[in-house]
């Protein structure tokens, strides 16, 4: 009896870690869509609004500042710990991806032609960059034709790739032998768990740990030489000021013609509304309790952030979900923001047939 006693502790511990697993994991993640039935493309009442505004402004005091420095140092430490932690078990593969991004299905990429036709010179760039024996990829003015992607005819990066929820299912969707993705995360736990997948091919796939924010770190190519770039609740994770120079830093790598895609949290989705006191970092900014970060977008701000990069939208909209959860009986509202934005064929301050 008293050796029940003593384990029933670490019992409880136990459900209350299944508990959060299985009831935060849609609302961390934002894309699991695991909670049936849900209504699309719900409108918001003004009374609706006015309660989401209200409860942010409730428990929008700032953490003191030397608390905001300790999670901005150790964002890195927070990301391994939770991968350490969940490994490949927490996000669901990303299968909804070529329904809403049709650029990422076979037929966009085996269709695909530059509409800016890269010369033998721009080709060349693909073979000017190799990996040190550091691990850290540097500029060189040799031709190496060994290069990651190097004889590709269509190139994706996913930033933020996680444990490759995304890279998988383009991978095994997507078999055009031209097709080569590129992925990379801030976590060097995550990184690994991708190139222990069985599904890792070297030939079609490179990950790689990347600091988004840190704009003077190389990639693994040059500039002008992706087709696609894919941001999935990723940009959320970002301090709110190292977010302009890190989209501006993504735009540079995409061809004349290339798309950028983003899906993300929306302002007063759920998540953000669940947020207690003691929680914020800053205006829409918040901590959660694992140390990891997450901001809330408005459709102008993301607009902001994309067009200062040149870039031109093809899309900007605000998907609203309803979701039931008939045994608890809870209604929540998911908010989340979806974009496409290209860059330019001409350069700025250049006109189509200008000779």
């Amino acid at each position: 009896m008293r050796s029940a006693l003593l384990f029933l502790p670490k019992l409880l511990r136990l459900c209350r870690f299944f508990f959060f697993f299985y009831s935060v994991q849609g609302i961390f993640c934002g894309d699991s869509f695991s909670l049936k039935p849900f209504k699309d493309n719900v409108e918001w009442t003004d009374e609706q609004e006015a309660a989401a505004k209200k409860k942010v402004s409730e428990n929008s005091q700032p953490l003191p500042t030397e608390k905001q420095e300790e999670y901005n140092s150790r964002a890195n430490e927070f990301w391994n710990d939770f991968y350490t932690i969940h490994e490949n078990r927490f996000f669901k593969d990303r299968h909804w991806l070529f329904t809403e991004f049709t650029e990422l299905a076979p037929q966009s990429t085996a269709s695909h032609k530059c509409q800016s036709e890269l010369g033998a010179a721009e080709e060349n760039k693909l073979h000017s960059l190799v990996k040190t024996p550091t691990g850290e990829f540097n500029a060189l003015t040799l031709n190496n034709k060994d290069a990651y992607g190097a004889a590709a005819t269509y190139r994706i990066l996913e930033v933020g790739c996680g444990v490759g929820n995304t890279v998988f299912p383009i991978l095994k969707t997507n078999n055009d032998p031209g097709l080569f993705v590129y992925c990379c995360d801030f976590s060097s736990t995550a990184v690994e768990l991708v190139k222990a997948n069985p599904d890792y091919d070297p030939g079609r796939c490179l990950a790689f740990v990347h600091d988004l924010s840190d704009v003077e770190a190389n990639y693994p190519f040059p500039d002008e030489t992706l087709d696609v770039i894919v941001l999935i609740f990723v940009l959320s994770a970002l301090h709110p000021d190292k977010m302009q120079a890190s989209i501006s830093r993504l735009a540079r790598l995409l061809k004349p013609g290339g798309v950028l895609l983003l899906r993300d949290y929306g302002r007063y989705d759920m998540a953000q509304l669940r947020f207690k006191k003691g929680r914020c970092l800053s205006e829409n900014f918040y901590v959660r309790g694992d140390g990891t970060r997450v901001y809330f977008f408005t459709q102008d701000e993301l607009h902001q952030l994309f067009t200062e990069a040149c870039l031109e939208k093809i899309q900007n909209m605000v998907d609203r979900r309803l979701q039931v959860n008939r045994g608890k009986q809870l209604t929540m509202y998911r908010v989340w923001i979806q974009c496409k934005y290209r860059k330019p064929i001409c350069h700025p301050g250049e006109t189509e047939g200008k000779t």
